[in-house]
Parts: structure tokens; sequence; C-alpha cells
């Protein structure tokens, strides 16, 4: 395995992660990929930014 492919299947390890932890391991993947699309529109540092929360 090359060092690029280790770096992408650690980082994939952790986003995973995250879907777990915030409990979303039965949540549709459109609705996941919806709400990350939508997060990513947001600026970094803006209103919208602060504050975000996940809730289930």
């Amino acid at each position: 395995m090359t060092a690029d492919r280790k770096k992408e299947a650690r980082l994939k390890f952790l986003l995973g992660g995250i879907v777990v932890r915030a409990g979303l391991t039965r949540a549709d993947c459109a609705f996941l990929i919806g709400g990350l699309l939508e997060l990513a529109r947001v600026p970094p540092n803006s209103s919208g930014d602060r504050g975000c929360r996940l809730t289930s």
C-alpha cells in the first residue's frame, strides 16, 4: 500500500468514526451527504459557522 493510499484510508476511517460518534450510523447515506454538502456551503468563520449542531 502506498503512502497516499494509506493516508486516504486513515482519513476515511476517522470520518467514519465521526459518523458513529454523532449517532448517525442508521441515517440514510443520501441524508448524510446532503447535510455535509449544505454545511460545506457555510463560509468558515461566518455567523452560520458558529453554533452548528447536529441533533438526532
